[in-house]
């Protein structure tokens, strides 16, 4: 007897997807440990790096999201540094995009690194023939030298490398390389020093156990389906497969083993055009509460199709748009309050003057916009303290500017 698929209300996959990424979670009541921050990067497997500023850097925000006001010495330390006690728990690779990504999943990118060296070989072997043992001496410096940040490596190398017109973003041959042997595995980031990269050995970064791992293509991409799917909690075959940009064959053909093997369950969710999948290990509280600002570079919100199926809310960000054209500003975040999307502000920064700027705020339909308001000042507030800004502004534009006004 064939059984029948199970059914999830629209309503309960929204509130399964919130508690796959930490939102069901209550905050820390004291200041957040590293305890704390493995436990939210436990949910969301990976945090996109993004050079925008405007705000606050793209991969410290989700944690502020999901923990509150904490110390970005946690994110730094556990990306960027190494000690016997505290060892690293991050390392940089492309895995949504420029991400943090777990030191023990590296591996599981060598799919991609495989992928990336097919993709050059023609660049690279440009470069070696034009300049003969440049790709060697890079890989001899960074290990004499690393960590090392690329404009360090041209000076190592005595300036005389030819510059590049048109292609490969008219960076310098030494970039193009270090960029090449980043994505092919053979360098990977030692540290940041004002969001520069500085490269290294992998060796010197990573566990032997960890470097020692070859998965091949296959289990590359089911185990990263099934980290997707545990940061998703529910999600259909595409919106798993952009979780880490796997490509339309390998993630169909890994869900389908890790449906056979028991280790995805197919779900219907009503309103969804497209079969769902549901991780064993997610929960569907009976409801969500609290409240966080999300940026546009969050993993809950980062598929904008998805995001639409879940909270009903059109979400597109408008960096690269004219600003005659913007419809709510550069850099907005969405309002999540109890298990909705109720609002989204424009934010800025401002350290110079100490501000942080709500230069637009707007409500979505049917919410009650006094509570709402209350609600996103008490966030910005906490935002503004995080960021060891005194001063919380608030523009005229939007619909919800003169109640949260009133609130601040």
């Amino acid at each position: 007897m064939i059984e029948a698929t199970p059914t999830l209300s629209a309503a309960a996959a929204r509130r399964t997807a919130l508690a796959a990424q930490g939102f069901a979670d209550a905050r820390p009541g004291g200041p957040p440990t590293r305890r704390h921050l493995q436990k939210a990067l436990s949910r969301v497997q990976l945090l996109q790096l993004d050079s925008v500023n405007v705000a606050v850097r793209a991969h410290y925000m989700p944690v502020f999201s999901r923990l509150g006001a904490y110390d970005q010495d946690l994110v730094d330390e556990a990306a960027w540094s190494h000690s016997t006690r505290r060892p690293r728990l991050l390392v940089e690779y492309w895995a949504h995009e420029a991400s943090l990504i777990p030191a023990e999943d590296w591996p599981l990118f060598r799919w991609r690194m495989r992928r990336y060296e097919q993709r050059y070989a023609r660049h690279v072997e440009r470069i070696r023939r034009e300049s003969p043992g440049l790709v060697d001496d890079v890989l001899a410096t960074v290990g004499e030298q690393g960590p090392i940040g690329a404009g360090a490596l041209e000076a190592a190398l005595g300036g005389a490398v030819p510059k590049v017109k048109g292609g490969w973003w008219n960076r310098s041959d030494v970039k193009h390389v270090c960029e090449y042997l980043f994505a092919v595995g053979e360098l990977t980031t030692g540290t940041r020093k004002g969001f520069q990269r500085h490269y290294d050995l992998p060796e010197r970064v990573l566990p032997p156990e960890v470097l020692a791992q070859t998965p091949d293509d296959d289990e590359c991409a089911r185990r990263l389906t099934l980290r997707a799917a545990l940061a998703h909690g529910v999600g259909t075959e595409k919106d798993l497969r952009d979780y880490y940009r796997l490509q339309p064959a390998q993630s169909q053909r890994a869900v389908a083993e890790l449906v056979e093997d028991g280790q995805l369950e197919a779900v219907a969710v009503q309103g969804w055009r497209h079969p769902a999948y549901r991780h064993p290990a997610a929960r569907t509280p009976r409801r969500v509460e609290g409240r966080a600002l999300l940026c546009p570079f969050d993993p809950l919100i980062w598929e904008r199709a998805r995001t639409e199926r879940l909270f009903g809310f059109h979400y597109r960000i408008e960096i690269y748009v004219p600003e005659p054209k913007r419809l709510y500003g550069y850099y907005v975040f969405p309002f999540l309050l109890d298990g909705e999307i109720v609002a989204r502000v424009d934010i800025k920064a401002d350290r110079a003057t100490g501000t942080l700027r709500a230069q637009g705020s707007f409500a979505e339909d049917g919410v009650d916009r006094t509570r709402v308001a209350a609600e996103l000042a008490a966030e910005l507030r906490l935002m503004a303290d995080w960021l060891g800004l005194e001063h919380l502004w608030v523009g005229d534009r939007g619909d919800l500017a003169d109640a949260l006004r009133n609130a601040v």
